[in-house]
Order: C-alpha cells, then structure tokens, then sequence
C-alpha cells in the first residue's frame, strides 16, 4: 500500500518534517517514491508548504494518508478559507 507520511529531518530538538510518499512497509526516512511539501512546526503559526496538485494526484491513485497528514492538511484548507 502507498501511504502519504511524514519524513523526519532537522537535528535535535529543531526537527521539521517533509511530506513524502512511500510504501506502507518501508521505514520512516527510507526508500522515497516522491516527496510533496514540508512542515515545519516551530514557526509561529507552523508553515506547511504542499504541492497540492501531486497530493491530489497521489490521493487519486489511491494513496492513503497518515492521520497527522490528513489533520496537516485539513488545518492547512481550513486557515486558506
């Protein structure tokens, strides 16, 4: 299964994350099929950057997104209205 999830990047207690596309069983900051935007967390309000085109794409060809992802993007569709 592909699944849409967070890449950990950053050092220590400075982490930021990417948002990627992988297979299901594969470790977290292992094998990438394609990488779609960051999150960065410690910024005051926390910056998402998103190629929304390829998620949608991705979403279309049946990727499924972590819960952290889809919460990501449903604040990020909800602060855009």
């Amino acid at each position: 299964m592909i699944a849409i999830r967070l890449k950990e990047m950053g050092t220590k207690n400075r982490q930021m994350w990417r948002i990627v596309v992988a297979e299901s069983h594969v470790a977290r900051n292992g094998k990438l099929i394609d990488e779609l935007g960051s999150y960065n967390p410690l910024v005051e309000p926390p910056a998402v950057v998103l190629k929304r085109e390829r998620y949608d794409a991705w979403i279309k060809k049946g990727a499924k997104p972590s819960r952290t992802v889809a919460a990501i993007v449903a604040k990020m569709e909800k602060g855009k209205k």
